[in-house]
């Protein structure tokens, strides 16, 4: 089980904790895998960066 303490104990929100380690099977530290999972922690964050992101794409083009 991730921990969902805090503190010390670090945190990864519960409904993202299948993300943290499926990141950290990739070889992602802690750090950085909390980071990426705990960012976006509903669907609308997650969608709303997607849409950001697709439009920084489209930027360089």
């Amino acid at each position: 089980m991730v921990s969902d303490r805090g503190g010390r104990y670090g945190f990864v929100c519960r409904s993202r904790q299948t993300v943290y380690r499926a990141l950290r099977r990739q070889g992602a530290s802690k750090a950085k895998a909390a980071r990426i999972s705990n960012a976006g922690r509903t669907h609308a964050a997650r969608s709303r960066m997607a849409h950001k992101a697709a439009r920084t794409r489209r930027q360089g083009r």
